[in-house]
C-alpha cells in the first residue's frame, strides 16, 4: 500500500507529504499514541478485572495506578513532609516514572529519536512536572486554580527568561503527549452519559458547538481577514468545544504549525483560568439557578478540570451539570477532527493549482488524526464491551487508574507547551491583536448562544426541568 500521509514536524514548517507504509503503524507519532495509551488501557483493565469485588467495589490484584498527591498545607488533612516521608509515595512516584519512561521512551526510539538525548531530557521533564503536581497540590493554590495553569507557568518562566536549554528540547513534545493522553481519555468518554442529560446535553452541546466554529471561522477569515486558517479553525475548535484537546486534534487535521497551536492554547488557558474564576462568581451574583449556571459553565468554559471547580463553586447541582454538558462535549472532539480533516482536504487546501481537485476518501483517510482513532475505540471498548460484561463499577473503577496517567501525560503536554511558548515570538503572530480579537468575539457568541439554548431547554417554560442525580 503506498499513499501520502502528513504531520506536523517538531519546528514551525508542516513535514512534507511522504509516502505510507505499513510499518508507519509503529513509527508515527500518531499511532504511537494510539499503542501507548492502549497498553496502558490494557494493563489498568487487567489490573482491575482480575482483582476482587467487595461492597460493589472493585479491587485491584496488582497496584498499577500513577502517583496522586494529596492535598497539603494549612487546611488540608496532611503536610508535604508527611505525604514524602512515606514509602508508598516514593514507589508509587517511582511506578509512574518507569511506566511513563518506558513507553514514550520507547515511542520516541521507534520515531527515529536518539534514545541518549531522549532519556535525559525526559528525566528533566518529568522532575519539573512533579514540581507542578506539588506546587499545584497545595491547599490554598488548588482550590483556585488546576495544575494545568502552574505546567504552563513553570513552562514560560524558564523559556522566557533563561531559555529552554538545547538539551531538554528532545522531550518537549506536546503533541506527542496529549495524544497519548487523549486515547486513555477515552475511555472515560461513555456514551451514556448521553442519556443521563438525553436532549438537554445535546441541544446544549451538540448544536452550539458546531454553530460557534462556523461563526468564528467566518468571522476571522472574513472579517477579521487572517490569512493563517489553521489558527482560526484551531483557536475557533478551542474556544468552542474543549480548550488544549480539541485544539491538538483539529490542529493535526489542519495541519497547523506549532506556533499556532501555541498562541491558542495559551490564549485559551489564560481566558480559561479567567471565567472559571469570575463566571461562578457572576452568575451568583445574577441570581442564575445552579442547573442553568452549571450548564452555562460546561458549554463554554474550556477545560474539563476547569469546569469541575467552575460548576463546583457555583454549587452540587452545577457540578454535575456542568461536567455532563462538558463529558457530552468532549465526544465531539473525535468527529470535528474528521470533519475539520475533511473540509481543509476538499476546500482549504484544494486551491490555486489545485483547484477541482478530486479528494478521495483515501486522502481524508490519511489527513485524520489517528490519535482520534484510538480515542473513539477507547470509549467504544469501555461503553459496549467492559460495561456490559463487567459493569459500571468496574469501569469506574478502571477509570481510577487510568484518570491519573493522562493527567500525567497532560501536565507533560502542558509543561512542554510553556518550555516551547516564547512571548516574542507570540507578539509577532498577533497580526495587530486579531488572535485576540477572535477569541474575545467567539467567546462572546458563544456565552450569549449557549446561555440562549440553555434558557430554553432547562428553564422550564418550554420543557420539563431534567433531575440530575
Amino acid at each position: 500500500m503506498s499513499d501520502t500521509s502528513t504531520n506536523v514536524s517538531q519546528n514551525d514548517e508542516v513535514v512534507s507529504v511522504d509516502t505510507f507504509h505499513w510499518s508507519d503503524l509503529i513509527k508515527q507519532e500518531d499511532w504511537l499514541a494510539v499503542w501507548i495509551g492502549f497498553i496502558v488501557i490494557i494493563i489498568g483493565a487487567i489490573s482491575v478485572l482480575t482483582g476482587t469485588q467487595a461492597d460493589g467495589k472493585w479491587i485491584p490484584s496488582f497496584t498499577f495506578k500513577a502517583i496522586n498527591f494529596s492535598k497539603w498545607g494549612m487546611g488540608a488533612s496532611s503536610s508535604l513532609g508527611s505525604q514524602l516521608s512515606q514509602a508508598s509515595f516514593w514507589f508509587g512516584l517511582i511506578r509512574t516514572f518507569l511506566v511513563t519512561g518506558v513507553l514514550f521512551s520507547l515511542g520516541a526510539k521507534l520515531k527515529g529519536q536518539s534514545l541518549k538525548q531522549y532519556i535525559p531530557a525526559f528525566i528533566a521533564l518529568f522532575f519539573l512536572s512533579v514540581v507542578v503536581r506539588l506546587v499545584s497540590a497545595e491547599f490554598t493554590l488548588n482550590r483556585y486554580l488546576e495544575w494545568a495553569f502552574f505546567a504552563l507557568i513553570i513552562g514560560l518562566l524558564i523559556a522566557n527568561t533563561v531559555g529552554t536549554p538545547d538539551w531538554l528540547k528532545p522531550a518537549v513534545q506536546t503533541e506527542y503527549y496529549i495524544k497519548a493522553g487523549l486515547v486513555i481519555m477515552g475511555f472515560s468518554v461513555l456514551f451514556s452519559n448521553i442519556v443521563k442529560f438525553g436532549p438537554y446535553g445535546l441541544a446544549i452541546a451538540w448544536f452550539v458547538t458546531p454553530v460557534v466554529i462556523i461563526f468564528m471561522w467566518f468571522f476571522g477569515t472574513r472579517s477579521l481577514k487572517i490569512d493563517n486558517k489553521p489558527f482560526v479553525i484551531t483557536i475557533a475548535t478551542a474556544t468552542s468545544v474543549c480548550g488544549t484537546s480539541a485544539a491538538i486534534a483539529s490542529g493535526a487535521a489542519s495541519r497547523a504549525k506549532k506556533t499556532d497551536l501555541s498562541l491558542a492554547v495559551s490564549i485559551s488557558i489564560i481566558f480559561t483560568v479567567l471565567m472559571m474564576v469570575f463566571e461562578p462568581v457572576i452568575l451568583k451574583a445574577l441570581g442564575v439557578s445552579q442547573l442553568i449556571g452549571g450548564a452555562l459553565i460546561g458549554g463554554t468554559v474550556d477545560s474539563t478540570g476547569a469546569v469541575t471547580v467552575a460548576g463546583t463553586a457555583l454549587g452540587p447541582e452545577a457540578q454535575k451539570a456542568a461536567v455532563l454538558v462538558k463529558s457530552i462535549q468532549n465526544i465531539l472532539i473525535g468527529f470535528i477532527a474528521f470533519f475539520v480533516a475533511l473540509f481543509f482536504a476538499k476546500y482549504v487546501d484544494n486551491n490555486g493549482e489545485n483547484a477541482g481537485r478530486k479528494v478521495g476518501a483515501s486522502e481524508i483517510w490519511l489527513r485524520l488524526p489517528k490519535f482520534i482513532i484510538g480515542f473513539f475505540a477507547a470509549s467504544l471498548v469501555a461503553s459496549f464491551i467492559v460495561k456490559p460484561l463487567a459493569g459500571t463499577a468496574a469501569v469506574s473503577a478502571i477509570n481510577g487508574v487510568l484518570d491519573d496517567y493522562k493527567n500525567w501525560a497532560f501536565v507533560f503536554a502542558f509543561t512542554s507547551i510553556g518550555l516551547d511558548t516564547n512571548f516574542r515570538e507570540i507578539s509577532k503572530q498577533m497580526q495587530g491583536g486579531k488572535p485576540l480579537v477572535l477569541y474575545i468575539v467567539g467567546q462572546l457568541f458563544n456565552i450569549i448562544l449557549t446561555f440562549a439554548v440553555v434558557y430554553i431547554v432547562l428553564s422550564g417554560k418550554f420543557f420539563p426541568i431534567p433531575t440530575l442525580n
